[in-house]
């Protein structure tokens, strides 16, 4: 059957449920839809965010409704703070199965204003932690016999997007951290892809970027008529955290109506 935007009809994912799940930045935007996702398959679904707000009342909700879910606040730019983090999550959940590393911030900024302290604090935030995330996940994926590692990459420097430029490098290094992982993890069955979002309708980006005038530029520019809602990236998430695609890896799975 064919649906649209406003009348979805989404699969259930055995192989998922009671599957320890890690997702970083998991308090708002993607990553929240993501994190609900993974809830709604069953899995057992953990969080990293410096947003304690959020990611406290996310959880709270979550909880309230019979969720399996646990939140730690952690600052990812601190690698022993993410390290602890995952050992907690461990400690709670098991050892993760699933890593979506998401976490990541696209402030804008004039390439003429870059230091290279603000430089090397943009890189933390977008592309540091996702490998030791993957680091202090991978010895319990290998115990395990195999998991899946997806990295949240953008389709910003794909088309040449300006205004941004640090974030659209971190971007792009997205892609060989994966395949790169890819290569030495999959003797051990573990899954490293890159999932590729357009320009997506957080709350975020209709608060801060969207105008009608941009929105206009992105639905002419996309093969698809319909702005990018969150939920389709984190669909894409299950997917590739799944048993269905047990044979992908190494690879970028884009979610961005056709604007490539």
């Amino acid at each position: 059957m064919v649906t649209t935007s406003s009348s979805p009809s989404f699969a259930i994912y055995p192989s998922l449920r009671d599957v320890p799940v890690l997702v970083t930045g998991g308090a708002s935007g993607i990553g929240m839809e993501i994190v609900r996702a993974f809830v709604d398959q069953g899995s057992r679904v953990a969080f990293l965010d410096f947003d304690v707000e959020s990611g406290s009342r996310l959880v709270a909700d979550l909880q309230a409704a019979g969720a399996r879910v646990h939140f730690e606040p952690c600052d990812l730019r601190d690698v022993d703070a993410l390290r602890q983090a995952v050992a907690r999550v461990a400690d709670v959940h098991g050892a993760a199965r699933v890593l979506v590393n998401n976490a990541a911030r696209d402030d804008r900024h004039r390439w003429e204003d870059v230091t290279p302290e603000f430089y090397d604090e943009r890189i933390a935030t977008n592309l540091r932690h996702m490998f030791f995330a993957i680091q202090a996940v991978a010895p319990g994926m290998i115990a395990a016999g195999g998991g899946s590692i997806i990295n949240l990459g953008s389709d910003s420097w794909w088309r040449a997007g300006g205004g941004f430029p640090v974030y659209t490098t971190a971007k792009a290094a997205v892609h060989g951290l994966t395949r790169g992982m890819a290569r030495d993890l999959g003797p051990h069955r573990i899954r490293v892809n890159t999932l590729v979002p357009g320009w997506t309708m957080t709350e975020r980006q209709k608060t801060l970027w969207v105008t009608p005038e941009k929105m206009a530029a992105q639905l002419a520019a996309q093969c698809l008529p319909d702005p990018i809602d969150p939920v389709y990236v984190a669909r894409m998430a299950l997917f590739l955290a799944s048993d269905d695609s047990a044979q992908c890896t190494a690879n970028n799975y884009m979610v961005e109506a056709g604007s490539i």
